[in-house]
C-alpha cells in the first residue's frame, strides 16, 4: 500500500510517498480503509525526530483518519465492514489503510464528508479529555485557549460554546483574532499586541479566567496561573515555548489553582476507549446539526502533497484544520 515515509528525521522535505506493507487487524482491531488523514502538530513533531511513537505503534505518521471499515478483528463485533468511521490513530494515518483499536473509532456524524470528519479525533479526544474530564470545565464557566485558530483551538472555542461556557481565546494577528470570535469566542486578543493577562483580567471583570488550555507551555505557564480565577484550572498539553518554567508558588497558594498536564498518545488503549465513549454520549449527538459545533477544514492537499501541508501547518497561518486525502 502507499504511505508516507520519512526517509531522515528533518523537515518536510524528508516526507515522501512509499510501498509499505498492508497491515493486518489484531483480534480487537479494525482496518480502516483511509480516505482523509488529519494533520497535528505532533505528526511534525515526529517527522523531525521529537516525537517518537510509543512501543507497538506504526512508525508511520498520522494520528487521525476517516473512511470505511475494510476488515475487522475476530473480538470485534460492534463494527461491520462498510461502515463510515473516524478514528484516534496510535500511527498509521498517513496511508492508504490504517489498523485501528475499536475503542478508538467512531461514526462519522450524519451529513459530515469523509474530509470534515478527519479533523475531529485528536481534536476531541484531546479538548475534550483535558478542558471537561481533567480541568471540569462548567457550565457558565470562563475558558481561555492559546492559539485559537489551530484545530484545538478551534475546536475548544465551539466545544466551550456547546457546553454553556464563556470562550476568550489568544491568536497572532487581527486575522485571526476575527476568525475566533467568528467561532464564538466573547473576545479574542493579538498576543503580539496586547498583554493577555490584563486583558483577561479585564474582560472578566478582574476576576480571571476558570481553565485554560495551554499548547504553549514554557513561560506562558506563569501567566496564565496570573489570568486564573480563584480555584482556576491550567491544562497543559503542549511545549511550544519550552518544557521549564518558573512559578510563583505564592500566586499558586493565592488563587488555589491547579495546574495539570497531560499527553494522549502514551494512554492505553482501554484509556483512550473510555474518552470516546462519553465523546459518543455527550458530544457526537451535536455534530450533525452542524451548530455550534462545525467542521473547520483550512486546506487538503493530497497524501503526495504531504510536505506541503506540513509546510502550511509549521507557518501557522491555518484557520482549522489541515487535511490529507488519500
Amino acid at each position: 500500500m502507499r504511505a508516507i515515509v520519512v526517509r531522515v528525521p528533518g523537515g518536510p522535505e524528508s516526507v515522501c510517498v512509499g510501498d509499505v506493507p498492508k497491515p493486518e487487524p489484531a483480534p480487537h482491531e479494525l482496518l480502516i480503509a483511509v480516505a482523509a488523514a488529519g494533520v497535528s502538530r505532533a505528526d511534525a513533531m515526529q517527522r523531525a525526530g521529537r516525537y517518537p511513537p510509543p512501543p507497538g505503534a506504526s512508525p508511520i505518521l498520522g494520528l487521525e483518519a476517516a473512511g470505511t471499515i475494510a476488515a475487522i478483528g475476530s473480538a470485534v463485533t460492534q463494527w461491520r465492514v462498510g461502515d463510515r468511521v473516524c478514528a484516534l490513530c496510535n500511527g498509521g494515518g498517513y496511508a492508504e489503510f490504517v489498523a485501528v483499536a475499536a475503542g478508538q473509532v467512531l461514526p462519522i456524524p450524519a451529513g459530515w464528508t469523509d474530509v470534515e470528519a478527519a479533523t475531529l479525533p485528536e481534536n476531541m479526544f484531546t479538548v475534550y479529555d483535558n478542558v471537561f474530564r481533567r480541568a471540569r470545565l462548567r457550565t457558565g464557566e470562563t475558558f481561555l485557549v492559546h492559539g485559537g485558530t489551530s484545530g484545538i483551538g478551534t475546536t475548544a472555542i465551539m466545544l466551550a460554546r456547546a457546553f454553556g461556557a464563556r470562550a476568550f481565546a489568544t491568536a497572532g494577528g487581527p486575522r485571526k483574532v476575527a476568525a475566533c470570535e467568528r467561532l464564538g469566542a466573547e473576545r479574542a486578543f493579538d498576543y503580539r499586541a496586547v498583554d493577555f493577562v490584563r486583558a483577561v483580567v479585564d474582560a472578566t471583570g478582574g476576576a480571571g479566567v476558570d481553565v485554560i488550555l495551554d499548547p504553549v507551555g514554557g513561560d506562558y505557564i506563569p501567566r496564565d496561573v496570573a489570568a486564573l480565577a480563584l480555584d482556576g484550572r491550567v491544562a497543559v498539553i503542549g511545549t511550544m515555548r519550552g518544557t521549564t518554567a518558573e512559578l510563583d508558588l505564592g500566586k499558586l497558594l493565592q488563587r488555589r489553582a491547579t495546574v495539570l498536564g497531560s499527553s494522549l498518545r502514551p494512554r492505553t488503549d482501554a484509556q483512550k476507549a473510555a474518552i470516546a465513549a462519553e465523546l459518543l454520549a455527550t458530544v457526537w449527538p451535536l455534530l450533525p446539526k452542524r451548530d455550534p459545533i462545525a467542521p473547520l477544514v483550512d486546506s487538503t492537499f493530497p497524501l503526495e502533497r504531504t510536505a506541503d501541508a506540513h509546510r502550511r501547518l509549521e507557518a501557522s497561518e491555518h484557520v482549522g484544520k489541515i487535511v490529507l486525502t488519500v
